[in-house]
């Protein structure tokens, strides 16, 4: 394993351990795009990294989690940016969109490598979806979810060249 320069051991606990997931995930980042997630190994990714194989478990349950964490954090920021009271769903569109474009090679490699399946599972989760509740508010809510997870997912296949403001000008204003 090769020694990162920083010297974690007078770090925090909570420190080293952010250390180690910033490092594993642009690790992770660097090798997904030379080569498929099946083809990186616990050990490679852990030495590109700096760090433990013992790290790598400690902080996640396998690859795929490091990219489902990556897009946790990434969706807290938009997230954190909605005002559901002031200019609905088409806001919303446009937030969600700006933040895409914001992070464009980060979802255009996760789109190219066949992983945005996970982006839909961190959005709904992140929305709190639910099948619970009364059948009215659930249906609306699957619905409102998949269409817009599907504008996500097809804008992603078509290369993401409009904008936000244009994806947000095609969305209708009532649904």
């Amino acid at each position: 394993m090769k020694q990162k320069e920083e010297n974690v051991s007078a770090m925090s606990n909570e420190m080293r351990s952010t250390w180690a997931k910033e490092h594993i995930t642009n690790a992770a980042i660097e090798l997904l795009k030379l080569k498929p997630i099946e083809k990186i190994s616990i050990s490679e990714l852990s030495d590109h990294a700096g760090t433990g194989r013992a790290t790598f478990y400690r902080n996640y349950k396998d690859i795929t989690d490091i990219f489902r964490q990556y897009l946790t954090k990434l969706n807290k920021e938009w997230i954190s940016t909605v005002s559901y009271d002031k200019g609905g769903l088409k806001e919303l569109v446009y937030i969600i969109f700006s933040h895409f474009e914001k992070y464009h090679d980060f979802y255009a490699l996760l789109n190219e490598r066949g992983l945005i399946y996970i982006l839909k599972d961190v959005i709904f989760t992140s929305l709190h979806y639910s099948t619970e509740g009364p059948a009215a508010v659930v249906y609306s809510q699957s619905f409102v979810f998949y269409m817009l997870y599907g504008w996500i997912e097809t804008w992603f296949s078509r290369g993401m060249k409009e904008t936000p403001e244009e994806m947000s000008a095609m969305f209708p204003e009532k649904i």
